[in-house]
């Protein structure tokens, strides 16, 4: 299998006794191990104590939760991996000189792809989720790579994390993004008009916001993006979304009191694209593949969106996994847990999703 991989942090999993240990204690052992996947303090000096302790302690929490899972990553022997490419020219690790860690991607290919050649093979793009500050690819490697195995070539975005930048900073690193991919697709063996994009909870409101984008000229021009990547998007996938950001909605609350009202700055003309019945109406998005889970803590945001595409008659597919007493699926588990028989069907379904839809 072809690595090109650099990052300067290894993931390790030594063998923590998580529910046991000291709080403080357990912070200090999980910080250098989670840094593989996600920021923790380095970029939040230059905010104030609250809000600085405010952030550390969410991506903390969330590493601590993924903590057990990271052991179970691995990659397919069947997939290559081209890890770390710059999509800008700041893309890099070298913060002191400059470089961006969310300027970076991933791409990953099926071996026997890369030896047949041609240019057939189905493309999912994926936008991973941490409510907007935490968490970079490497936090869905294990879900992509399995994506891959399944016939997909699979890019898997990095965008800069609150609070290094707002809301419509992150979109425009995924612009950027999308305008490498269009721009180096024929480099690899894939077909240029089956291009799907992925995402789950913080990173399926991206990718919807990015369909919007790319299919509309005023929402393009509400979020600042004054030329979109022109990739065509025959699709999306979206896993435990959160998507109603409008500016009374309890999830944008939760995230103003986290991340700072500076997150939503900028906004006012996009209004219209931050409820999904506003965006479904104006810019219907293409199919779409949904999923979430009777026992997410966001399923409601899944379930309103399918209502509005079902109401504008738009093409999508909704699977609420019912979760019994005895289990726990939660939120986001076909990515952060795809070792599961359910986690298994929903990249299934995902690949009919995609084979349907392309040409």
């Amino acid at each position: 299998m072809m690595n090109t991989m650099s990052t300067p942090y290894s993931l390790t999993c030594p063998d923590l006794d998580t529910l046991t240990m000291e709080r403080d204690d357990l912070d200090c052992a999980i910080a250098p191990i989670a840094r593989y996947w996600t920021e923790i303090d380095d970029d939040l000096r230059a905010l104030g104590a609250e809000q600085a302790a405010k952030i550390r302690r969410v991506r903390l929490d969330t590493a601590e939760f993924d903590y057990p899972r990271a052991a179970y990553w691995h990659d397919p022997e069947s997939v290559d991996v081209i890890a770390d490419v710059p999509y800008r020219a700041d893309g890099g690790y070298d913060r002191a000189h400059g470089q961006v860690r969310g300027h970076l991607l991933d791409l990953y290919l099926p071996h026997a792809a890369i030896v047949s050649g041609g240019a057939t093979l189905p493309v999912y793009i994926d936008v991973h989720g941490g409510g907007f500050c935490y968490g970079y690819k490497e936090l869905n490697r294990n879900f992509c790579t399995h994506l891959a195995a399944l016939g997909f070539a699979v890019f898997s975005l990095n965008y800069r994390p609150a609070p290094q930048t707002d809301l419509r900073g992150q979109l425009a690193d995924i612009q950027d993004a999308l305008r490498w991919i269009r721009a180096n697709l024929d480099r690899f063996p894939v077909n240029p008009d089956a291009a799907f994009l992925t995402g789950d909870s913080a990173g399926a409101c991206l990718a919807l916001l990015t369909m919007a984008i790319e299919r509309d000229a005023d929402a393009a021009e509400a979020f600042g993006i004054p030329r979109p990547s022109g990739l065509p998007i025959a699709g999306g996938a979206l896993i435990s979304g959160v998507y109603d950001l409008t500016a009374a909605s309890p999830a944008r609350e939760r995230l103003a009191d986290t991340l700072g009202a500076r997150f939503f700055a900028g906004l006012d003309a996009a209004q219209p694209f931050l409820s999904p019945a506003a965006l479904v109406s104006q810019c219907p998005p293409p199919p779409l593949y949904l999923q979430t889970s009777s026992d997410d803590f966001i399923e409601a945001e899944t379930l309103a969106l399918a209502t509005s595409l079902s109401a504008r008659g738009c093409d999508f597919e909704l699977h609420d996994e019912k979760v019994p007493s005895t289990r726990t699926l939660g939120h986001v588990f076909p990515v952060c847990m795809t070792w599961l028989e359910e986690s298994e069907q929903v990249l299934a379904r995902m690949q009919r999703f995609a084979y349907r839809l392309s040409r």
